[in-house]
């Protein structure tokens, strides 16, 4: 089984993703932290490129780059920013989507949460979602998270929104045939029933 969940930054992809797969028994792969990490490798002089295509990047509860932990250094509005803008080079993003398949593709059930993964990392997934809000309420739940000004975080939100959404290569947009699932008002706990009753659904006998 393979769950697809894209959509915005705010929408609150990590935390529900993380859960649906703890509740399905699924393995959970954040492919915006494999992005964080070439973006990070950047800031100190890497070629993007070369990044993507020769850091052992590690997931799970701790986040890796070479065997090195990385988890809260690749949080950073610097790493955030950056991430955004080396995501839409098509050479980084050949690079781990190639790593995003052959992972997704291992005979276990994933959770997988991006900005491409019903479009172009899994279009064969079992089950797409296009998790989103409001911008005012993505923006507060970035704020509250990284303790920053609201009305600063929604500007940058905006302009990073419009960059992933009008990028050449693999835009930011819904699959056809996913499921939009607004979080505007909801809870997590409500968020990830949904989903999980989404799921149960798509992969019961017809």
């Amino acid at each position: 089984m393979i769950i697809a969940i894209d959509g915005p930054a705010g929408a609150g992809k990590s935390t529900v993703s993380r859960a649906v797969a703890d509740a399905l028994g699924a393995t959970y792969l954040d492919s915006g932290a494999m992005y964080r990490v070439v973006a990070f490798k950047t800031l100190s002089g890497s070629d993007a490129a070369s990044a993507a295509r020769s850091t052992l990047i590690g997931l799970g509860e701790k986040v890796t780059a070479d065997g090195v932990d990385v988890t809260s250094l690749i949080r950073t509005p610097e790493v955030t920013a950056r991430a955004s803008e080396i995501a839409a080079l098509p050479l980084v993003r050949e690079a781990l989507v190639e790593q995003q398949r052959k992972l997704l593709h291992d005979g276990r059930s994933w959770v997988a949460e991006g900005r491409d993964i019903g479009t172009v990392v899994a279009p064969d997934a079992d089950l797409k979602i296009y998790l989103t809000a409001s911008e005012d309420e993505r923006a507060k739940r970035r704020a509250h998270e990284h303790g920053l000004d609201t009305a600063e975080v929604q500007a940058a939100q905006a302009e990073r929104d419009r960059r992933d959404a009008t990028r050449d290569y693999s835009p930011l947009k819904a699959a056809e045939d996913a499921v939009e699932v607004d979080t505007t008002g909801m809870s997590i706990e409500q968020v990830v029933a949904k989903i999980s009753e989404l799921a149960r659904a798509a992969t019961s006998p017809a």
